[in-house]
């Protein structure tokens, strides 16, 4: 393996690497907004059956 080969590599992992964290984020924000949206239903299930 020459050292060309070696750099591409380096690249190529450093741009999974990034893909990756970018997919990491975007299911985390997907999850803050789904357990965002559970809390919300819930609260108003409660208040509404507290308050009949």
């Amino acid at each position: 393996m020459n050292e060309a080969e070696k750099e591409r590599n380096r690249e190529i992992a450093q741009n999974e690497a990034v893909r990756q964290t970018t997919g990491d984020v975007r299911v985390s924000v997907w999850t803050i907004v789904f357990a965002i949206i559970i809390g919300v239903v819930a609260v108003a299930i409660v208040w509404a059956w507290l308050s009949r």
